[in-house]
């Protein structure tokens, strides 16, 4: 081994000896796995130079969390990745402990700018902090800023946390300033979300504090997006240590506060509240504006409650959700995958106004590598329950049962596989509309994601499930009318 060799180039070493060892067939179909090792947050979510990228935490010597280096990825369609070398490693002063999560923003004269957050780790009379740094390169090696760190607890108000300080989402606005916002903890309000600008990327003002928890959503707020969207302003942040409330479930979760902005007294008032994904598997996401004007968001397929002691039935750990198309709609954040997934439909099957009651599988419907539409029309039908299962053999399956009456959906996956004692159950809303109540479930062999009524609730979770247990039954309490459309998915061309 070549001698003094850094950080970086030692990883960058390890991970392309080590991936060549994993076949294709060991991954998902379409969601973007680690290269090698652990993969949390996705990071630097961003259009340059004609592709776009994805950088994510990474640890790649184990599938088990460690220090965080960035790793990256690059696509053109969204659903088919390249892996690049890491970009970033645990090697500076600034970011010893860790090179947390954060984002990426092109920069007028060409080069990308990567904004996250360094750890300095405990020392002697010394706790942990968390601090912004920046670094600055060509799309694929960059180099760090020796001002590093360039955003410090020094810079904050008093009452705000310097270890719990993380996560800058940065972009570059239209009066030709650099902003960012990014989490922290008050000692009152508790989770913040907290807004800098900088005429150059390196030298960082602190302008406001955009919301807070107020003590009723967690107690610390991660992973913030704050952007404009249909006349209105969305702030995204995943709360830790929520209380179960209304539509919320306790723990880890997703929430995004839809409201208004106004840039000039710099204040942010909230109008509604909503989950962003209420299933058992996801976290963090991040958006960017396509070139073509979609805002498209993508998340963490996980669960820190669950995931550190999950089976590590792979070489690699984790998965990103599939990116998906965000806009709002009377008010609410509606989701579903990018239309880009059109393009691996293999074929189609269809199944117009079809009644059933007793448990049925329909011809040409299974599989786990599948995007199933279920429309199910309830006027003038006695039927209560309407239940799908997927996922299915004589041990197995993946529920999702509708009660129709109450408005409810239940996604149950206890019988998917898993001999954990964790969080297998969620109820969610799921109105009829118009006469209609609409399901479509994304499967990629090892996860589900399931949008109701075009994505104004999202349920996302990962599945332990045999692959060879790939039946889909459908099945109601009294005659129910429904269409499906299926089309099974795979590389076209």
């Amino acid at each position: 081994m070549i001698k003094n060799q850094t950080p970086l180039i030692l990883a960058r070493n390890f991970e392309r000896e080590q991936a060549i060892r994993i076949p294709s067939h060991e991954r998902p179909l379409f969601h973007l796995t680690p290269l090698v090792g652990w993969m949390n947050d996705p990071n630097g979510f961003c259009y340059y130079n004609g592709q776009y990228h994805l950088f994510y935490q990474y640890h790649p010597y184990s599938t088990v969390w460690g220090p965080m280096h960035w790793g990256h990825a690059v696509t053109d369609n969204l659903l088919r990745w390249t892996y690049e070398p890491c970009a970033l490693a645990p090697d500076t002063a600034a970011d010893a402990g860790g090179c947390f999560s954060g984002s990426a923003v092109p920069m007028p004269d060409g080069r990308l700018m990567l904004v996250y957050t360094g750890v300095q780790p405990a020392g002697t009379f010394r706790r942990e902090t968390q601090a912004q740094c920046v670094a600055i390169g060509d799309g694929v090696n960059f180099e760090k800023s020796m001002l590093n760190p360039v955003i410090r607890h020094a810079h904050l108000p008093e009452g705000y946390s310097a270890l719990d300080f993380r996560d800058p989402k940065a972009w570059l606005g239209e009066d030709g300033r650099y902003y960012l916002v990014v989490g922290n903890r008050h000692e009152e309000r508790q989770g913040a979300i907290l807004l800098f600008s900088s005429g150059d990327g390196l030298d960082w003002t602190f302008e406001c504090e955009i919301d807070s928890s107020r003590n009723e959503y967690g107690r610390m707020w991660e992973c913030p997006d704050f952007f404009p969207m249909d006349g209105k302003q969305v702030l995204i942040v995943s709360p830790q240590e929520m209380h179960a409330r209304e539509d919320f479930h306790a723990g880890y979760g997703t929430v995004a506060f839809i409201g208004s902005w106004d840039a000039k007294e710099k204040r942010f008032t909230r109008e509604t509240v909503q989950p962003v994904d209420s299933g058992l598997n996801f976290y963090a996401p991040q958006s960017l504006v396509a070139p073509d004007g979609r805002r498209i968001m993508i998340g963490w397929m996980e669960n820190w409650e669950t995931c550190k002691e999950a089976p590590r039935r792979h070489p690699w750990y984790a998965q990103m959700s599939v990116p998906r198309e965000i806009w709002l709609k009377d008010g609410r954040l509606m989701q579903r995958p990018v239309r880009e997934i059109e393009g691996m439909w293999l074929d189609t099957v269809i199944h117009e106004d079809v009644t059933v009651q007793q448990e049925t599988p329909l011809p040409g419907v299974q599989g786990r590598l599948i995007d199933l539409t279920v429309k199910l029309h309830p006027q003038g039908s006695a039927c209560r329950r309407f239940t799908l299962l997927v996922a299915k053999d004589a041990n197995h399956q993946v529920l999702i049962r509708c009660d129709l009456a109450r408005e409810e959906l239940v996604f149950d996956r206890s019988r998917g596989g898993s001999h954990r004692d964790i969080v297998h159950t969620r109820h969610v809303r799921a109105r009829v509309a118009d006469g209609e109540l609409t399901l479509r479930l994304l499967m990629d062999k090892e996860s589900v994601e399931l949008f109701v009524n075009d994505g104004e609730c999202v349920v996302t979770s990962l599945i332990p499930t045999p692959m060879d247990a790939d039946q889909i039954t459908f099945a109601a309490d009294a005659p129910i009318r429904m269409s499906v459309e299926a089309h099974h998915l795979g590389v076209v061309g």
